[in-house]
């Protein structure tokens, strides 16, 4: 019996495996393809479980939030509140002020209205919140997974606008702007194109500088690190990567090697994505005018992939179990749209076997529409190894606030 149908057996399915020492490889990895220094910041919207934010936080991780729950689970993961990096383009009066009240400096703000509501949270509780200017430059990616600079976006401060802004934002009392945030990509698999992402993002970054007199205390250079989801397959490696920012620093901002400018990246999915592993059982296999069905009790509502944007649920989950026997894997949902693989290539199953499916450690449970039809969430097992970590699984239920 393997280590999968053993967990299967103890604590049933569906159910979500992170394996703490994948968790570590893949911060220990990421760190080494960085120069020296960098600051890396945790996404938590990838995964935001307790157990994977500490794992990431005792390897020298930082944390990137958006909503008072991302705080919760960073606080009790045991970031400190001034290694918390607190981002989204509609922050609210209350937000602000509960981070403001945990000890959350650093902001990213995305307008003149995000950072003035930023420094009036810090005004009410008599400090001074650290911001960067996210900006949105005037091209973005071509080459990459999610195109997030370039066109017209709810994120950033458009580029050309800075020169007039820029001493309007300076002029934010509460609010002290500390440098700059760009995200021009996601999910780059090709080293040269996410080198050359950099190297527009450093340049616009020293060009900002020199013209709009953007201070650069701190510059988060974003992410775009690439790593399979809900497919087999390896993190990507990028051997060049290292050297080739050190020359790009050299070459744009050369006071980084003296510690003037402190540089910082982002990552969820390359973070946690390979410590994920799906655990779903066969319910039924049934044929239907010549087409094989296999339904699992797992579905978009356990590993949806944020299907709801079409983001990033691939054209078929690639399940770890393979033969010569095609047919389409589905879930329990009553609804046409729960399919997860139309046409897998699959080993004689029936129902009460074990399926498989790797790299699901970001996007997974909190991505996916685990409320629809009122099924239970799926459990979630985090293990070290062999050891059992710990076992829990999120609940949901309506709450009255307001009585009729």
């Amino acid at each position: 019996m393997s280590k999968y149908d053993e967990l299967a057996a103890r604590f049933g399915t569906p159910a979500y495996v992170y394996d703490l020492d994948v968790t570590a490889q893949s911060r220990d990895q990421l760190f080494g393809l960085l120069p020296e220094g960098f600051a890396v910041y945790y996404a938590l919207k990838a995964n935001p479980h307790p157990e994977i934010a500490r794992e990431l936080r005792e390897g020298g991780c930082r944390a990137e939030i958006s909503s008072t729950g991302e705080l919760a689970n960073a606080l009790t993961a045991g970031f400190a509140p001034d290694h918390i990096l607190y981002t989204g383009p509609g922050k609210t009066d209350g937000e602000l002020d509960a981070a403001i009240t945990a000890g959350v400096r650093l902001f990213s703000v995305e307008s003149l209205t995000d950072l003035r509501h930023v420094g009036a949270a810090a005004e009410r509780q008599d400090t001074v919140a650290r911001c960067l200017l996210r900006v949105n430059t005037t091209q973005g990616s071509a080459s990459t997974g999610i195109r997030m600079m370039g066109r017209p976006s709810q994120f950033g401060v458009d580029a050309e606008t800075l020169p007039e802004l820029m001493p309007l934002f300076k002029a934010v009392s509460g609010a002290k702007i500390v440098g700059a945030h760009f995200f021009t990509m996601s999910n780059a698999q090709d080293e040269d194109a996410l080198l050359g992402e950099y190297e527009f993002v450093l340049q616009s970054a020293a060009q900002l500088r020199r013209e709009t007199g953007l201070p650069l205390e701190l510059l988060d250079i974003g992410g775009g690190f690439s790593s399979p989801y809900a497919v087999p397959g390896e993190r990507t490696d990028y051997p060049k990567l290292r050297n080739g920012l050190e020359q790009l620093l050299d070459l744009y901002l050369p006071e980084w090697r003296s510690g003037e400018v402190e540089l910082a990246c982002e990552s969820g999915r390359y973070l946690s994505g390979t410590c994920g592993t799906l655990l779903a059982g066969v319910v039924n296999v049934k044929e239907s005018r010549g087409h094989r069905f296999v339904i699992l009790d797992a579905g978009i509502n356990v590993v949806g992939g944020l299907s709801g944007i079409g983001r990033l649920l691939p054209a078929a989950v690639g399940v770890e179990q393979v033969g010569d026997n095609p047919g389409q894997l589905v879930g329990p949902l009553c609804t046409p749209g729960d399919s997860l693989s139309k046409a897998a290539k699959l080993p004689e199953l029936s129902a009460g076997d074990l399926l498989t499916v790797p790299n699901v450690g970001a996007y997974g449970v909190t991505a996916s529409l685990i409320s629809f039809l009122g099924r239970p969430a799926p459990t979630e097992v985090v293990v070290r190894g062999d050891e059992v970590i710990s076992v829990s699984r999120l609940d949901y239920q309506r709450v009255y606030e307001v009585s009729p």
